[in-house]
């Protein structure tokens, strides 16, 4: 009987003790800090998507910089520009492509986002005569509205590495994509 006593005694000193260090944590937490005034969160971000590829007898290279703006904390709109060059060794052709979007997020969590975009994209397309058997290229704008969503983690200070999977739902015929190939990025956000 008096070990069943002691042992209760000295579980509830402990619960005693260990809700005495939480609270002295949680006042800890609430003191303010009078050093330093605390700075307004900046509401623009910065970053975008360098893509590269070097295969067989393909060359691709891309650049796709973006700018976002924070509405609120959890959703914002924003704009890309993008670039891309590609390369047919085989055929010796090259074609420039280039255009530009608007995105909306939406951020379920800090690391998880909704996302929205309207694209239209300047295509050059390679074309051939069977009659004159000679190469030659055509230039086609094209519309995707991708929706998806991203996952991003902060990696520095103001520094984001972001992952994004998108799908056209528009499914223009002008598109060089297959019928609902997402669209994958992976890239960094920096936050100034």
């Amino acid at each position: 009987m008096k070990k069943l006593l002691l042992a209760l005694i000295f579980v509830f000193s402990s619960l005693l003790i260990a809700q005495g260090v939480d609270s002295t944590v949680v006042e800890e937490q609430k003191a303010p800090e009078t050093t330093n005034p605390p700075t307004k969160e900046n509401k623009w971000y910065y970053g975008g998507t360098i893509g590269f590829s070097f295969w067989n007898d393909y060359t691709y290279i891309g650049i796709y910089p973006l700018v976002g703006y924070k509405i609120t904390p959890k959703f914002s709109v924003g704009g890309k520009i993008g670039y891309s060059y590609y390369n047919y060794h085989e055929t010796d052709l090259s074609t420039h492509n280039y255009g530009g979007s608007v995105f909306t997020r939406y951020r379920l969590i800090p690391q998880i986002y909704l996302h929205g975009e309207f694209v239209y994209f300047s295509y050059e397309n390679q074309t051939y005569d069977l009659e004159t058997r000679e190469y030659g290229t055509e230039r086609n704008w094209v519309p995707y509205l991708l929706l998806g969503g991203g996952f991003s983690q902060n990696v520095g200070q103001n520094v984001w590495a972001y992952v994004e999977m998108l799908f056209d739902v528009l499914q223009d015929e002008n598109s060089p994509y297959e019928e609902w190939e997402p669209f994958i990025s992976i890239g960094v956000g920096v936050g100034f």
